[in-house]
Formats: structure tokens, C-alpha cells, sequence
């Protein structure tokens, strides 16, 4: 059973939903950063979505491609984020790690190298976010030859035939994007993705897990009546990063808290 299997079993006997934020390794120096992450696991984060600087990152809105733009400037590279994230596995032997990235990160140094560096460092899935839907089975083949889980998006306006085809591809968790446009923290959303949902779920596709947009406690509870297993907060955790790791703590505390509701 993967790190994800046994998170929504056990997430599921108590009646909860997934929380799972979301930080820039680097971001503002990897030391802070090491940090940063040990708080998201203090504040009872059941997975966590890290992402790699890089200088274009498309699927991202302002507040994470600051976060990218910091981490660089910091002079963090791949190899680096792949070091702290070896270290924070060794403290931390059972949450599931994700990261998201973008296709030029995994082939700079080789589409096979990248995932094995990941599986070393104990990464337990890989989403390419701006992997085209044609190439999309080069990067699955890579994540599943070590044991990666390629992580998928689907949108509620995704063809049917598509979702199929990433419920088929997809492991550990599908992600699902709650908007259109980019990450950032929204006042309000709205869930309209009971056709998406019924679609997945129809094709065996992993749980689904929101995204975009989700800040608040009432966000939260509201893509779990929606159908979702679980959420992801970006935007709104690396803002109060910048406050520290005791911030962040408070922030996945509370945000944990609404998937209890």
C-alpha cells in the first residue's frame, strides 16, 4: 500500500478529508525553508505538495511565482531541493510528498534521472503541470519505472474521453483544479464538478483532491461536500510564510481543522 493508499484509508474510518499544503522549497533560503516544512507536519498537514523554482511556471499566479523568484535568487537548484527534501523524509517517515513542477525541470538533466533523484529523495508523487496531454504517458512511464505516482490534473470542463484517459494514467491522488486561470487565494469558489467527479470516479481514477483558490475553512468544507477526498492550499500557506514556521502551524491547524467538520 503506497503513502496515499494508507492516508485516505485512514483519513476515510475517521470521516475526514485530506489537507495538503503546499510551499516553495528555497523559499526565502533553504534553511527557513527546512523549517517551513517541519511546520506544515506540526500543524497536522495529512500530505504536502512542495514546489521546485523555476523561472516560468504558467499554471502559478503572483504570490507562488514570487515564491519561485525568491528561491532563485536564493540560488536554489533542482539538486538541492531534492537534498532537503531527503532530510525532512528522514523525520518524517509516512506523509506522502508530492511535487508539482514543470516539464523543463524533469528533461534538463534527463526525463529518467529526475525521477530516480525523486524516488531516492523519497518523493512519493510527481505532477508536470505544463506537460502537454500527448506527451503526458513519457512522463507516467518515467514516474512508474521507480515507483513515482504521476499525478494528473483534470478540470470540470475536461472532455470525458480526456478524464478517461488521465483516470487510466493517474496515481496516488487526481488533482483537480477548482477554476480557471492560475493558483492564487480567492475570497469565494464555487464547486461545480459533479459531472468531472462522477466521470473519474466511473473510470477508476484515484481520489480527487481540489486545488486553486482554497484559503479559508468554509472553502474547505465546501469541496468536501462537493466530492472531493481531499484539498490543497498554495497561495494562502506561502503568504503566511513570510511570517514564519508558527504562522504556517496556525494555518494548517485551522485549515485541518474544517476537514473534520
Amino acid at each position: 500500500m503506497s503513502r496515499y493508499d494508507a492516508m485516505f484509508a485512514r483519513l476515510k474510518a475517521k470521516g475526514e478529508g485530506a489537507f495538503c499544503p503546499f510551499l516553495m522549497l528555497g523559499d526565502p533560503d533553504l534553511a527557513q525553508s527546512e523549517r517551513l516544512l517541519d511546520a506544515l507536519v506540526e500543524g497536522g498537514a495529512d500530505m504536502i505538495e512542495v514546489g521546485i523554482p523555476f523561472s516560468d511556471p504558467i499554471a502559478d499566479g503572483p504570490t507562488i511565482q514570487a515564491a519561485a523568484v525568491r528561491a532563485l535568487a536564493a540560488g536554489v537548484k533542482v539538486d538541492d531541493c531534492f537534498t532537503l527534501l531527503s532530510r525532512f523524509r528522514a523525520k518524517h517517515k509516512d506523509i506522502p510528498i508530492g511535487v508539482l513542477t514543470y516539464s523543463n525541470l524533469v528533461m534538463g538533466g534527463g526525463i529518467e534521472k529526475f525521477y530516480v533523484r525523486a524516488a531516492q529523495a523519497g518523493v512519493d508523487s510527481v505532477l508536470v503541470a505544463d506537460a502537454p496531454g500527448g506527451e503526458a504517458e513519457t512522463f507516467v512511464t518515467a514516474a512508474r519505472s521507480v515507483k513515482v505516482a504521476p499525478v494528473l490534473i483534470a478540470a470540470s470542463n475536461t472532455p470525458e474521453a480526456k478524464l478517461k484517459k488521465i483516470a487510466a494514467l493517474c496515481e496516488g491522488y487526481t488533482y483537480c483544479v477548482t477554476r480557471a486561470g492560475v493558483t492564487g487565494a480567492d475570497e469565494e469558489v464555487k464547486f461545480d464538478h459533479t459531472a468531472m467527479l462522477d466521470a473519474l470516479n466511473a473510470a477508476g481514477a484515484p481520489p480527487p483532491v481540489f486545488g486553486f483558490g482554497i484559503s479559508k475553512p468554509e472553502h474547505v468544507r465546501a469541496a468536501l461536500r462537493a466530492g472531493a477526498a481531499g484539498v490543497i492550499s498554495g497561495s494562502a500557506i506561502v503568504n503566511e510564510s513570510a511570517k514564519g514556521p508558527e504562522a504556517v502551524r496556525a494555518l494548517v491547524e485551522m485549515l485541518k481543522a474544517a476537514t473534520r467538520a
